[in-house]
């Protein structure tokens, strides 16, 4: 954020305005399980609201602290900025360890702690709008929706936007579960697209590049499965806190999930190699690695044993502040948090207008499009007096449900955040990389927002 705001011409004070949250909650309550009262420290931290809502997850982590929460707020308002999605910046977290929780108890601590955010408005369709985050998902969020229901809002019909990622049952969208990995998919082809460099290790075809994901959850599985199954590309590493597997020819990254589902480990995973030491995968010679787990794990105590020719930050904040430099000094290409980590923000922006609105995507133009497809496919076939190919017949007549129309969305609205970043820096080259370059257009964005509303 400081590279970027030495580049831009901001009124005096502007810049720390920005860089400071407008507020951060406290909350602590109890809860009485097991036959005694336990007590629970969350937070809810809001960084702008130059836009409203303002929007971000909630994480259940044992080791979560206001800092982090303030800190990753902040992020969320720069990655809404980027990708033009019209939310400011909101985070939360809640102080524990899901695991050592049955669920009717985990129930039972998110509605509590659902209830302390509604008393203070810090969940709400217009002003504050949670999702998941690590340690939560769909069954969290139903469970906050419902408890934000039965607090009697104002606004009953709307009652459902109050959060996103939504299981389907409970006015979710398609597509919200595989968001932020389906991203991280796009935003790698919108760099090997890109004419204006030289692809990986002079490489754009992903079939032919070997890939590393560090973190194997949502994200990172999502990421490698989209990867493999969809542009060939190698798995070669997968790592996890309790070590790493490697298959130099490629891995089933399905097959290596359910293994991980049924044993709770990746460890032990019939076809490739085990092992215990978590840090030294990251030092496996790949053309591209996927941190896709904590904030902080490529550092400068482990940053020159990264062998990788770009990182890809699915995760937030995976590289430290002083580990970049040495990075960028080895010519490591860095595809920044900014971008490569918004797909779930923005798809969780489909959600919420879906559920503002009341009508599911495509439903007033499926037929129609169908139709469109009958009389062209028709048209083809009468003009060449051949039958339109059977194995294209199906697809080409489909008129797009909504898992197409999400994933479609999140392709364009990457694709032109990408585009930005990369004109920019084409335009700018002293602005030196990808994240400085991210990091303008955000903060460019919310100044001008500022200056709209006379801050």
């Amino acid at each position: 954020m400081t590279r970027a705001c030495h580049h831009l011409d901001l009124p005096e004070g502007l810049a720390e305005r920005i860089r400071a949250c407008n507020s951060t909650y406290t909350v602590r309550f109890g809860v009485r399980l097991r036959g005694r009262m336990y007590s629970f420290t969350g937070w809810r931290s809001v960084h702008s609201e130059h836009v409203e809502p303002a929007k971000g997850g909630i994480r259940y982590d044992p080791h979560s602290n206001a800092e982090e929460v303030e800190a990753l707020a902040a992020l969320m308002s720069l990655k809404c900025a980027l990708v033009d999605v019209p939310f400011g910046g909101s985070k939360g977290a809640l102080c524990i360890d899901p695991k050592e929780w049955e669920v009717h108890e985990l129930e039972r601590i998110t509605r509590r702690f659902t209830q302390e955010l509604a008393k203070r408005n810090l969940i709400s369709p217009g002003r504050n709008v949670p999702a998941p985050d690590m340690g939560t998902g769909e069954r969290e969020m139903a469970w906050m929706a419902d408890e934000y229901k039965r607090t009697g809002p104002s606004d009953i019909v709307n009652a459902n936007a109050c959060v996103t990622g939504k299981p389907l049952s409970s006015g979710g969208i398609a597509g919200r579960t595989e968001a932020t990995g389906r991203g991280v998919q796009y935003a790698i082809q919108c760099f090997l697209r890109d004419e204006r460099y030289g692809g990986v290790r002079g490489k754009r075809d992903l079939s032919q590049m070997t890939i590393a994901v560090q973190g194997f959850g949502n994200v990172g599985y999502h990421a490698a499965k989209f990867l493999s199954e969809e542009n060939r590309a190698r798995i070669v590493c997968i790592l996890e806190r309790d070590g790493y597997i490697w298959n130099e020819n490629g891995l089933d990254v399905e097959a290596v999930k359910q293994h991980q589902l049924k044993t709770g480990s990746i460890l032990g995973f019939d076809g490739a190699a085990s092992k215990s030491d978590s840090q030294a995968g990251l030092a496996v010679d790949c053309d591209l690695l996927i941190p896709a787990a904590m904030e902080g794990a490529i550092t400068l105590a482990n940053c020159e044993c990264i062998r990788a020719a770009m990182i890809v930050e699915a995760a937030n904040g995976p590289i430290t502040a002083d580990a970049e430099p040495f990075l960028r000094e080895r010519d490591v290409v860095i595809l920044p948090d900014l971008l490569v980590n918004s797909g779930g923000v923005i798809v969780s922006y489909f959600e919420w207008v879906k559920n503002l609105t009341h009508i599911p995507f495509g439903l007033m133009e499926r037929r129609r499009r169908e139709r469109r497809n009958y009389q062209i496919t028709s048209a083809l076939e009468a003009m060449t007096g051949q039958p339109f190919p059977k194995e294209m017949r199906n697809e080409f007549m489909e008129g797009g449900g909504e898992i197409d129309l999400v994933r479609s969305g999140l392709e364009d609205i990457m694709t032109a955040a990408y585009d930005r970043i990369s004109t920019l820096l084409q335009d700018r080259p002293e602005l030196g990389d990808f994240r400085t370059a991210a990091y303008y257009i955000s903060l460019n964005r919310i100044a001008e927002a500022y200056k709209a509303i006379g801050i």
